[in-house]
């Protein structure tokens, strides 16, 4: 299977179960994997024969921006699923990381991976 990656992919959302973190924006980074369908595999130049990782990246940001999420895992869910019904990938992994959350501490995360890599 071939596989595109987006990483370090940073925005500014409303995340988290504190009240202040329902008010002020916090920066996630994201990392994403995302499989290849076969049949929309490299054989020309045509962006349309695979997945368009800006359009990825484009609908990732909207649908974060729009939202306001309590848990990683609960947002990480949703990257996942979204890459998958959206764009028709048959696998990915997305790990989203929220960072400096806590003194001392310069990450937190989750990773997840859905659907059949073969």
């Amino acid at each position: 299977m071939d596989i595109i990656f987006i990483s370090d992919l940073r925005l500014d959302i409303l995340i988290g179960i504190y009240d202040w973190e329902r008010q002020v924006p916090q920066t996630v980074q994201l990392d994403l994997e995302i499989g290849i369908p076969e049949k929309k595999g490299p054989r020309t130049d045509r962006i349309a024969e695979t997945i368009d990782y800006s359009r990825v990246v484009a609908r990732i940001g909207q649908s974060l921006r729009e939202q306001h999420f309590l848990l990683l895992e609960r947002l990480c869910e949703h990257v996942a699923q979204l890459v998958l019904t959206e764009f028709g990938a048959p696998w990915v992994r997305v790990s989203v990381n929220k960072l400096a959350p806590i003194p001392n501490v310069k990450r937190v995360g989750v990773t997840i991976e859905h659907g059949r890599k073969s």
